[in-house]
């Protein structure tokens, strides 16, 4: 096996990655993501391989999911069977996406398997965040209280009766076939696996395919993440790719977070929780288009860039996204404060009342 460089890390760096950790905590318990569109390119703009970026991403997250789905759980968020069902067929797209990563890496390098990540981030950003947002925008717009209601694609699921596949799910209130949660799963894992990002795939899909509410789905991926996580570690630990200095960092960050992500999703509207989700996908993404460039370089896949125009790509990328970081959290805080100023706010005139 080709040897892995981990970088050095000093107290900047570390720092850093802590308060990424914690802002990826606070989203990943707001939206149900494992946070990983903002842990993985972070990682990589410190100069970590996308390879190990992936696999120590993979070794903070179950853990962390495992305490924000028991979080969620209290509120009465999570559907534990849709969970396990869903998780257990993402294990094997794990493996598979877990096996795809290692090839790239052997067949073309770091820089291969950099440009693979962005450009899959880049590609996946831009058409889950795209409809996210138009889903969002549509129902700002109308004013619509009802925004929580399935989908025509939803409904057309929930019809089919496919005799033995049929379970009962909570979040759902509806027996459905297994039989398409089954490739939701699969697809989750598999993405999981290559970019670490699998509440790309998750959340939406229980939204738009399944009918779950915003709610439920943000907490149920949760489970879903912990149950791949854990074998898509020992995957990627068995092939020495875990920088378990980066998930130590990024987890203790994102213990502290999660529990506000959480703890807000109680006082919000769930058409914000869509909002966040869009805001934060969009803005990796156009981080990630700036260092295109640069990895494509290394390939020698087109002409040579300056040494100064990689450090100011580079650079850019960098400030771009620590632009994410702060609207996810700006956004998320600011809807806890009002939410709980308003809960409060009622509290007092039901009791003047």
């Amino acid at each position: 096996m080709e040897s892995i460089n981990f970088i050095a890390l000093d107290i900047s760096g570390v720092t850093y990655l802590f308060l990424v950790g914690f802002v990826g905590g606070i989203v990943s318990g707001f939206i149900g993501s494992g946070g990983a569109f903002i842990l993985t390119p972070a990682m990589m703009s410190m100069g970590v391989p996308g390879i190990v970026a992936v696999a120590s991403n993979m070794c903070h997250k179950f853990p962390k999911a495992l305490v924000g789905a028991l979080k969620r759980s209290k509120y009465g968020h999570v559907d534990w069977k849709m969970g396990i069902i869903m998780g257990t067929s993402a294990e094997a797209g794990v493996l598979i996406g877990a096996h795809f990563q290692e090839a790239i890496k052997r067949n073309f390098g770091d820089a291969g398997s950099n440009l693979y990540v962005s450009v899959a981030f880049v590609i996946v950003l831009a058409l889950v965040g795209g409809l996210v947002l138009r889903d969002t925008l549509t129902i700002y717009r109308s004013g619509s209280q009802q925004e929580e209601q399935p989908g025509r694609l939803a409904l057309w699921v929930q019809s089919i009766h496919i005799p033995g596949t049929m379970v009962r799910f909570r979040s759902l209130d509806r027996p459905i076939s297994i039989l398409f949660t089954i490739p939701l799963g699969f697809c989750t894992g598999l993405l999981a696996a290559t970019i670490a990002v699998g509440g790309f795939i998750g959340v939406p899909a229980q939204i738009y395919v399944l009918g779950m509410s915003s709610l439920m789905a943000s907490a149920t991926e949760l489970v879903i993440a912990f149950v791949m996580g854990v074998g898509g570690t020992i995957k990627f630990a068995w092939g020495g790719y875990v920088d378990i200095r980066l998930a130590m960092v990024i987890l203790a960050g994102s213990l502290f977070g999660i529990q506000l992500g959480a703890i807000g999703t109680t006082y919000v509207k769930p058409w914000l929780i869509k909002l966040v989700m869009a805001v934060i996908m969009l803005t990796v993404l156009v981080s990630r288009l700036f260092i295109i460039p640069v990895y494509l370089t290394q390939l020698e896949l087109i002409a040579p860039l300056t040494d100064a125009t990689i450090t100011v790509l580079r650079q850019v990328s960098f400030a771009v996204m620590i632009l994410a970081l702060l609207l996810g959290t700006a956004i998320i805080m600011g809807a806890l404060v009002r939410g709980m100023r308003d809960h409060a706010r009622e509290k007092r005139l039901a009791v003047a009342s």
